[in-house]
C-alpha cells in the first residue's frame, strides 16, 4: 500500500507565502542595487557608506550624505507600501524595471 508523508505536503498557503517571500527578495535586491548605484555616482562604496557622511566636517560630503539618507528613507517607505498593495491584490505586480522607475527621484545637492 502507498503512504503519503504528510510532512512533505506543501499547502497552497505555503506556496503563496513562498511566492511572496521570493517576490519581496527580488524587489528588495533591485531596490538596494538602485540605491547603491546612485551613491557610487559620487564614488561612495554604496549607500550605507554614503549616509555615514551626514554631519561630516566637509560640507559637500555632509550634504550628499544627508540627501542620500532622506532619499533612502523615501524609497523604502514607498516600496514597502506599494509592495504591500501588490501582496494584498490592490494593485497589479509591476516588473522590477517598472517598479524601479516609479521610485522617488534623487537630485544631488549643489
Amino acid at each position: 500500500m502507498w503512504t503519503v508523508d504528510l510532512s512533505k505536503v506543501v499547502t497552497a498557503e505555503q506556496k503563496a507565502a513562498e511566492a511572496r517571500a521570493a517576490l519581496q527578495a527580488q524587489y528588495s535586491a533591485a531596490i538596494q542595487a538602485h540605491l547603491d548605484a546612485k551613491a557610487r555616482e559620487r564614488q561612495y562604496d554604496g549607500i550605507q557608506t554614503a549616509i555615514t557622511y551626514r554631519d561630516d566636517p566637509n560640507p559637500q560630503f555632509a550634504a550628499e550624505g544627508d540627501a542620500l539618507f532622506n532619499w533612502r528613507s523615501a524609497v523604502w517607505t514607498y516600496s514597502t507600501a506599494e509592495l504591500a498593495k501588490v501582496n494584498a491584490g490592490e494593485r497589479s505586480q509591476p516588473s522590477v524595471e517598472e517598479f524601479i522607475a516609479e521610485l522617488p527621484p534623487f537630485t544631488w545637492p549643489s
